[in-house]
């Protein structure tokens, strides 16, 4: 490990399960909750609507949509499994893994 990528991961050790704000040395900016590290990677729980265009992403619905299943397949839709998703329904976060070294900023948020 170089001496940059020790520095952040001492900086992500010192952070580990707060809200922080992630820049890569491609420019990404992602915010979200540090669950875990190693000496590689990083692994952060992201809220699902970080991605807009993203599938997972609840934007393209209506509210209907969301109250009641997709569109056509009535209120029941497929049953108490929830289009898979459990009876919970969509997470409202999603696991994200970045290398370590590709880090260059990390930022602690407040937590609202």
């Amino acid at each position: 490990m170089n001496s940059d990528t020790m520095k952040m991961y001492e900086q992500c050790k010192k952070h580990m399960h707060s809200y922080v704000l992630v820049e890569t040395v491609d420019g990404l900016s992602v915010d979200g909750i540090l669950t875990g590290l190693d000496d590689e990677y990083v692994y952060m729980a992201v809220p699902n609507d970080a991605y807009p265009g993203d599938m997972n992403s609840m934007q393209g619905m209506s509210h209907y949509d969301r109250q009641f299943g997709y569109p056509f397949y009535g209120p029941f839709g497929y049953g108490p499994g929830f289009y898979g998703y459990g009876p919970f329904g969509v997470p409202r976060f999603r696991r994200l893994i970045l290398p370590l070294a590709a880090l260059t900023a990390l930022t602690l948020l407040p937590w609202y």
